[in-house]
């Protein structure tokens, strides 16, 4: 996945407040980059908790900013471990760009994922405390539609599934490290 998505206010501040039952509100930003603050959503308690946190980290060990993490391996990579096992964290978002070099002009040209029914997605991330706080977004192995256009997608979590996601046990969320259905995606040129 690509380092830009789009968040648009008017589309997800009332949908995801009522969805989790919080007062959810966020900067609309149609190409937010890495290092930029990101709205996401955290289990506290009962109850879930917005946060505005920095999209990235920089370890000691890094030559640059990390702002993704494989799903599949974050449980046991020293970086992400510690993250994965208590701050698991979602990134409501309207859609996520990728590019895609035409074969006969051999020109970039740029794509908008977004849901399919307009509802908001869902992309898993991982907290890291901090002054600011700091956050990766998790990819995957895309679904058939999104390998057209990238080797890796966004991790999406369903609605249905966002309770499990932010709290349940490590060893127990493999069943949603997976790409979401072809379906649940639209995609057109940005």
């Amino acid at each position: 996945m690509c380092g830009r998505f789009s968040v648009i206010n008017e589309h997800l501040s009332a949908r995801v407040s009522d969805l989790l039952g919080i007062s959810y509100s966020t900067t609309t930003n149609t190409d937010l980059c890495p290092s930029q603050f990101i709205s996401a959503i955290a289990a506290d308690g009962n109850s879930y908790q917005q946060g505005e946190l920095v999209w990235g980290i920089k370890p000691d060990w890094a030559k640059r900013l990390l702002i993704n993490a494989q799903a599949e391996t974050a449980a046991q990579k020293s970086t992400f471990k510690q993250a994965y096992a208590t701050n698991r964290c979602l990134v409501p978002m309207t859609g996520w760009y990728e590019w895609r070099t035409d074969s006969q002009s051999n020109k970039k040209e740029k794509f908008l994922f977004t849901h399919a029914r307009e509802q908001p997605l869902f992309m898993a991330a991982l907290w890291f405390a901090g002054q600011p706080n700091q956050l990766v977004t998790l990819t995957t192995k895309p679904n058939d539609l999104c390998a057209l256009y990238h080797k890796r997608m966004p991790l999406l979590i369903l609605p249905e599934h966002i309770d499990y996601w932010l709290r349940g046990a490590p060893a127990q969320l493999e069943p949603l490290l997976g790409a979401v259905d072809d379906h649940l995606i639209k995609v057109e040129a940005a």
